[in-house]
């Protein structure tokens, strides 16, 4: 389903750019994603809209079949791209999982904001993105994915993520259609 509106209290959480988690991904691809991610940040704060930045410092315990990553990562890795031009107002998220909900003051700050809907972006499609983005459905928020302001490791695991799990849990639509319905309605 395409994005059909953006409630009066609508939240945008960008998920994980961050200079460690960027490195991994291909330039090409992430350039596209920083740009539309930048172009729906300066719409939300123009419109005066709440702005979450989430960025991740460790993983969650127990086994998997990867190679184990660190308990917590170096101050490089964890710092949020300078693209995004972190303002005072933006609320600034880390956590320790994938999904932004887990142990952090997620559902709480959005609460407290009267915010009804999120529109989530960022990296990895298939891991933090959807994390996130399935966290914030149980929770009872309307879900918007900007499927043109997200990547993937895989884009095997992207396309999946994209085509099969978020019509099942919100609305997906590109950046210029997110951005063009905060303009109709504000």
């Amino acid at each position: 389903m395409a994005v059909t509106t953006l409630d009066p209290k609508t939240a945008l959480i960008v998920v994980d750019l961050q200079k460690g988690i960027l490195s991994r991904v291909d330039a090409q691809v992430i350039s596209g994603v920083i740009k539309h991610a930048v172009a729906l940040l300066d719409a939300f704060r123009k419109h005066k809209l709440p702005v979450v930045l989430v960025n991740v410092d460790g993983v969650a315990p127990g086994r998997n079949e990867q190679p184990r990553m660190p308990s917590t990562f170096p101050a490089e890795f964890v710092e949020l791209i300078p693209e995004l031009k972190r303002q005072p107002s933006d609320h600034v998220v880390t956590k320790r999982t994938w999904g932004a909900f887990t142990n952090t003051d997620l559902n709480d700050w959005l609460k407290k904001n009267g915010v009804t809907q999120v529109v989530v972006c960022g990296v990895a499609t298939s891991a933090g993105v959807e994390s996130t983005a399935r966290f914030a459905q149980e929770l009872g928020y309307n879900v918007t994915l900007a499927s043109d302001a997200m990547t993937d490791m895989s884009m095997e695991a992207h396309e999946n993520s994209v085509k099969r799990i978020f019509p099942r849990m919100g609305e997906t639509g590109t950046t210029n259609e997110i951005v063009t319905l905060l303009e109709e309605t504000r």
